[in-house]
């Protein structure tokens, strides 16, 4: 896994072990698995305690510290009545902003004082390498205390100018509920939750942010609006205009990120951030999210860009292409048409430049 360079082993009955490299799954040269194998490898893999959570729940996330190895992220499952586990490789250095192609904005967003930031997006979108990176800037470029409850913890911190306090669900605490209701008394500056489930949590979260905290943590969305819309579906209708007030005041931010292919072979990171000030809070604070998109497109000034925007920048920096820009854009046509634009001006300025060019000392003029 390591030699190959692989994100994600796969291992379920009846297939052989599988990698999967950039966006490719590849086989290896091993017999399929049998449902012996798999309880082989959980009985080397969990204690007493996460075998039983195991087999009560069916279902296990744990981290994996393999000294001689790395780190890993495992999920155990059933499936078929047979056990199923994927490993996922954790990058043990904590990449930076630059080198994950992040918007320069994100540094400041990561000592603002108080406040809530939320990064989205889909599973394996990068939103945890993207906390761990806004959290490593803080803690090199602030002093406080940093407390994360995270399950399971995937990136180790080091103390720089900050205190790091990193707590993991089911080993150093019951839940994020439990964690939450304590960490107050911990006198943090900052908390991050590794992801918000549910409207306990939520409330939790929001209330954190109210009393002077900055706090960061992750959502499964597609883009921003949504994002609020999914944190609203975790609430009845009775509670949703305190829930809107509550985001209204204290949301600084969503980071909405999507991990694509890129023209080199690697990935590449698109963004979408919405910064929740002016008409963006009043729109907030109205539950009118739907027009929250082309408000984040007119005020490019303060940081601000939708997904469309981010793509289109992205084909033309020659970093990934039109198909892969077309297929992610949360509006086809219209990313379709944008990109037909860029080529037309793209030709146009070219033009410009090779008339700029010529020599016309020479030149006469006749009639």
């Amino acid at each position: 896994m390591l030699l190959m360079e692989a994100t994600d082993l796969y291992l379920t009955v009846g297939r052989q072990p599988s990698l999967r490299i950039g966006q490719k799954i590849e086989l290896i040269d091993q017999p399929p698995l049998t449902g012996d194998d798999l309880e082989s490898i959980l009985g080397q893999l969990l204690t007493s305690r996460q075998r039983r959570e195991y087999d009560t729940n069916n279902e296990l996330n744990i981290s994996l510290d393999l000294s001689h190895l790395g780190r890993f992220r495992a999920n155990f499952f059933r499936q078929k009545m047979q056990p199923g586990i994927v490993i996922r490789r954790i990058v043990s250095k904590i990449p930076s902003f630059d080198q994950l192609r992040l918007p320069a904005l994100l540094q400041k967003l990561a000592l603002l004082p108080r406040g809530l930031i939320l990064v989205t997006g889909m599973t394996g979108s990068g939103k945890s390498t993207t906390l761990a990176s806004m959290v490593d800037y803080r803690n090199k470029h602030a002093s406080g205390h940093v407390i994360t409850i995270e399950d399971p913890v995937e990136y180790y911190h080091e103390h720089h100018q900050s205190i790091i306090t990193q707590r993991e669900v089911g080993i150093d605490t019951e839940s994020y509920e439990v964690a939450l209701k304590n960490t107050l008394r911990q006198r943090p500056d900052v908390i991050l939750i590794g992801e918000i489930r549910d409207s306990t949590v939520m409330n939790q979260v929001l209330f954190a942010s109210e009393t002077g905290h900055l706090c960061f943590s992750t959502l499964h969305a597609s883009n921003a609006y949504q994002s609020l819309e999914r944190i609203l579906g975790l609430f009845d209708d009775e509670q949703s205009k305190q829930v809107r007030q509550s985001l209204a005041m204290n949301l600084r931010a969503i980071i909405c990120q999507r991990l694509l292919p890129s023209l080199k072979g690697d990935m590449v990171v698109a963004t979408e951030i919405l910064i929740n000030e002016g008409h963006i809070r009043d729109l907030i604070m109205e539950g009118e999210f739907h027009k929250i998109r082309d408000v984040i497109e007119q005020n490019t000034v303060s940081g601000m860009h939708s997904f469309q925007q981010c793509l289109l920048d992205l084909v033309r920096q020659n970093l990934i292409s039109e198909e892969i820009a077309i297929q992610n854009a949360d509006v086809p046509g219209d990313m379709k048409l944008k990109i037909q634009q860029l080529k037309m001006g793209t030709r146009g300025q070219k033009a410009a430049s090779t008339i700029a060019a010529l020599d016309t000392s020479k030149l006469t003029l006749t009639e």
